[in-house]
């Protein structure tokens, strides 16, 4: 029966946030590292980034410097199991930051919402880039 509430929160948790406005972002990771190249090695090269869409994900402001972006488990794992990571926090852990409307926010904090023990919405708190 547990396992049954956690499938439905992570379900339902997808689909409102596709119906409020659910909208995609892009979440930048650092690129693999090239081996042999002699460059890199001596940590020459240009450090090169690769974006992951993300979505569904709502916004809410936190206060007064800091948004909230809620992006649905179902969607975390998906891009944690397409860049090949092993859970969702080493994931977020890794990650340089979300590009919104093509401005790099800060990830400062993640939270985990859970049912019955089953994520089914991650809270990733953001800062926007002082100009």
């Amino acid at each position: 029966m547990a396992e049954s509430i956690g499938t439905g929160a992570a379900r339902v948790a997808e689909v409102l946030l596709r119906t409020s406005g659910g909208r995609s972002v892009l979440l930048r990771m650092p690129a693999p590292a090239v081996s042999g190249d002699a460059g890199e090695q001596l940590g020459l090269a240009t450090p090169l980034f690769q974006d992951a869409v993300l979505g569904p994900v709502a916004f809410r402001k936190a206060d007064a410097a800091t948004s909230e972006m809620l992006v649905s488990a179902e969607a975390m794992l998906r891009v944690a199991g397409t860049l090949a990571y092993d859970s969702v926090d080493a994931l977020l852990q890794s990650a340089v930051g979300v590009v919104v409307d093509g401005v790099v926010w800060m990830i400062t904090a993640v939270r985990t919402m859970q049912a019955e023990g089953k994520p089914y919405c991650y809270g990733v708190r953001m800062v926007k880039p002082v100009a």
